[in-house]
């Protein structure tokens, strides 16, 4: 097959391997004053456009369609990003093409809704925190001529660029170049918010990215079976981490080098690293969920002299460990040999048609047996499988489940609940669990769609059937990590949230001014790493929409922020005037601050978080991906230990995590 050479440098990453490189971008381009007037007169005629389109009723998807275009225009001239010296031929053409597709809009048309054979930008707006956001589809020449005919989606991850730009993104992709005659797949092009790995919120714009594309009725010509997820470098470990973390998506894998561990791969980390940071490695740590290649294939690919080569050596040595008999992993590597950090036309060639043998097979409905290992509940299912409690976060959780003739055959491991599907036509006669060294009868659970369902839960160490009604109260009256509930901090910004700002008269001096700088802090890095503003409210301006709908990130003391004030009380700490207690440790209010999550008080569905956004900082985004883990867990108490080169600098008194009961052990 031929390769769409026009995609090459976003599909093939740019650099060589991560320990050796050198994550500072160019130096940039500075645009003439009348290049800049040129700029912002037209940047300044696409705003009028979007404004006169949504009088008129234009809407998304059509109006995000046009405002990335507008979008791409602000962040590089903003945060100065010209890296490349056509940077500022491709920003009039995004701002060209956006008043092109504006005019298009406004006579009510949207052709390049329906294009076919070329590459096609398209946008959504993010329930994180409502930007919006692109990504590209490359549309096979035939696409929606065969009637009936069903398309295979490849999933596509880019590799680390440090000159990537949404300028540069939507010019790979302008769409002047056809795609090749014997392309036989769509593709999704993934822009992931730049270049984080796909962790977070780059996480979350995967998803959001293909459920925008879905929903456009092209779900009517994608085969829900023939879904592949692959990419190279930086991309190659998106794919290993989300591959691993959701085995059930996807029909076969494609990682080309990557990492999948952070010790080992980050250079100059230290051997051992404060427990509450150790815990939570394994959210991204690919390594710890190799187990789930027996729910998926992986087809991997690495270059012999390539030291990122490791990311799959790692996973293979991980196996050879467990020496699980009766277990088979379907694992192909292919080798390079004396190539580095590169992946030649015919290589992607071999990969492609190792792909091809999966995909045409397709992703099986209901395989008989899942075997699938979680460490938290913020990854927590496979196929009919869904863990909906844990004994214990960060540790080891393992369902090896069996669909048998009388029911189901399962072993687990630190699983306290469990929810099993039924196959598709399935009826609500009695059914037989063994269940680890049990065996219970129950009738399945009939839901209204006509779904048939089991759902267990373990008390003490007996297991036995619950309705989900019973299973869910529970959930409400005791506080418990939940699916999409579960910490630590960092996981609050992967899904809508406000930061709300204190605009009362704070207790201490000291610790309104780290709350005023964290958030501004939070904002800059959120613009410049996340590519979005930061949602944020005075304390006075929040809704009861607001408290509904987001989690809530408060900044400032119970003096200053009003719904700080109001939630405190429904939290595991004691915060006065004069000192702070948090499991178990007092210290001096006026030199400290908390920071942590929690379930909100105010709804029952969203956390709070106090003075933080991400754990990290630029200076991680700066460095090699592999950097951005949780550096507080669920809570911490800090020093306020400002100095001239940081004036955000703390010393941690005490950091941790909550149990699976969102309880602080006494330290």
């Amino acid at each position: 097959m031929r390769w769409f050479p026009l995609l090459s440098l976003l599909v093939l990453g740019a650099g060589p391997p991560a320990p050796a490189q050198d994550f500072t971008p160019p130096p940039p381009i500075t645009p003439t004053a009348e290049q800049q007037r040129d700029l912002a007169a037209r940047a300044d005629k696409l705003e009028g456009a979007l404004t006169a389109l949504g009088r008129q009723g234009v809407r998304d998807p059509a109006f995000a369609d046009i405002e990335i275009y507008r979008k791409a225009a602000e962040w590089i001239r903003r945060h100065h990003e010209f890296y490349q010296k056509e940077a500022v031929d491709w920003t009039r053409e995004a701002l060209d093409r956006g008043l092109l597709r504006a005019s298009q809009a406004a006579m009510g048309e949207a052709p390049w809704m329906t294009a076919a054979g070329y590459a096609v930008v398209r946008g959504y707006r993010s329930r994180v925190d409502g930007s919006v956001q692109p990504y590209a589809i490359l549309f096979p020449r035939e696409y929606g001529r065969e009637a009936g005919k069903h398309w295979r989606l490849d999933v596509v991850l880019h590799g680390r660029n440090t000159r990537l730009t949404e300028v540069s993104f939507l010019h790979q992709f302008n769409g002047d170049q056809p795609a090749p005659e014997d392309l036989n797949h769509v593709q999704l092009h993934i822009y992931g918010r730049g270049n984080n790995a796909y962790r977070w919120a780059g996480e979350t714009d995967v998803y959001e990215a293909m459920r925008d594309f879905l929903a456009r009725n092209e779900a009517l010509l994608i085969d829900p079976s023939k879904v592949v997820l692959r990419g190279f470098s930086m991309g190659g470990a998106g794919t290993w981490h989300l591959g691993l973390h959701n085995p059930g998506r996807w029909c076969v894998l494609g990682p080309g080098a990557g990492f999948t561990s952070t010790h080992g791969y980050v250079k100059d980390l230290p051997a051992k690293l404060p427990d509450y940071q150790e815990a939570c490695l394994p959210i991204y740590d690919a390594v710890d969920w190799a187990e789930n290649l027996f729910n998926v294939p992986v087809v991997a690919y690495s270059g012999a002299d390539d030291p990122q080569r490791q990311a799959v050596v790692t996973i293979e040595d991980k196996l050879k460990k467990l020496d699980l008999k009766g277990v088979t992993f379907p694992l192909t590597h292919l080798v390079a040999p004396k190539r580095k950090h590169e992946f030649p036309a015919e290589w992607q060639a071999k990969a492609q048609a190792a792909y091809a043998k999966y995909a045409a097979a397709g992703r099986e409905e209901y395989p008989k047996r899942v075997r699938f290992v979680t460490y938290t509940l913020k990854y927590s299912s496979c196929d009919w499988v869904e863990v909906i409690g844990l004994d214990a976060h960060y540790r080891k959780a393992l369902v090896d489940a069996e669909k048998t003739e009388a029911g189901f055959k399962v072993t687990t491991t630190n699983v306290r609940a469990l929810h099993l599907l039924l196959p598709r036509g399935s009826n609500r006669a009695p059914v037989t669990i063994a269940i680890d060294k049990e065996k219970l009868e129950t009738r399945p659970y009939l839901d209204p769609s006509g779904a048939v369902h089991v759902y267990l839960e373990r008390r003490g160490e007996q297991w036995r059937a619950a309705l989900p009604q019973k299973l869910l109260t529970d959930r409400l009256r005791t506080r418990q990590k939940v699916t999409g509930f579960q910490g630590p901090i960092d996981d609050a910004f992967i899904s809508s949230f406000l930061c709300v700002r204190g605009t009362g008269k704070a207790w201490h001096p000291a610790t309104q001014e780290f709350a005023e700088k964290n958030l501004k802090r939070f904002a800059a890095e959120w613009d410049k790493y996340l590519r979005g503003h930061l949602p944020v409210k005075n304390d006075d301006e929040v809704t009861p929409q607001d408290l509904a709908t987001y989690h809530l990130i408060l900044f400032g003391d119970p003096g200053s922020n009003t719904h700080l004030a109001q939630v405190l009380d429904g939290l595991p700490l004691q915060w006065t005037r004069e000192s702070i207690t948090l499991a178990g440790r007092k210290v001096d209010a006026a030199t400290h601050v908390p920071v942590m999550i929690y379930p909100s008080p105010l709804s029952s569905d969203r956390y709070v978080v106090l003075n933080s956004g991400h754990t990290f900082r630029a200076a991680d985004f700066q460095g090699t991906n592999a950097l951005l883990y949780p550096r507080l867990g669920d809570y911490a108490l800090l020093k306020l230990a400002p100095t001239k080169k940081d004036e955000l600098g703390v010393d941690v008194v005490l950091a941790g995590l909550f149990d699976d009961f969102w309880r602080a052990a006494a330290k």
